[in-house]
């Protein structure tokens, strides 16, 4: 067994495909539009993902980790989506992540206070998980004196 792709609803690509791939540093690997059932798939990975999902592709077998963006074309409400839990990534440096994704606009929802983890959302309120590659981060300004903020 292994895992294959997290499922997300959108209600709004543009604004989702922006905050996972301009902000948060995912790439589109595929993309599916089906006119009949009227919606949209979109998968992504992480940059360091990218040549699992090649070697994937070009070996017949399905892909890499990936998360799934579904956009259905008619409106329909999904709540606060809190239900799914959170989408988790490894990153190389937490503080200059974070520090990038508050410069975009991004709130830091649970800031890395420890050097370790933090929490932010998307647009469509799903939790996204930052974890320091490795050992944590010491603790350093702002990060280390800054509250939470809304939910995570």
């Amino acid at each position: 067994m292994k895992f294959l792709h997290t499922m997300l609803r959108v209600r709004d690509l543009d604004a989702a495909l922006d905050f996972y791939c301009n902000k948060l540093g995912l790439k589109e690997t595929s993309r599916r539009v089906d006119e009949t059932h009227r919606y949209t798939l979109v998968f992504l990975a992480a940059p360091g993902d990218e040549r699992l999902v090649e070697q994937a592709r070009a070996s017949g077998h399905r892909g890499a980790p990936l998360v799934e963006l579904t956009y259905n074309w008619d409106a329909e409400d999904y709540g606060e989506a809190r239900f799914f839990g959170h989408l988790a990534y490894e990153v190389d440096d937490i503080y200059e992540h974070c520090g990038r994704l508050m410069a975009a606009g991004i709130a830091i929802n649970r800031p890395p206070r420890d050097g370790q983890m933090a929490f932010v959302r998307s647009p469509d309120h799903h939790s996204i998980e930052l974890l320091q590659k490795g050992a944590p981060l010491p603790p350093q300004e702002p990060w280390k004196s800054m509250p939470n903020t809304g939910k995570w």
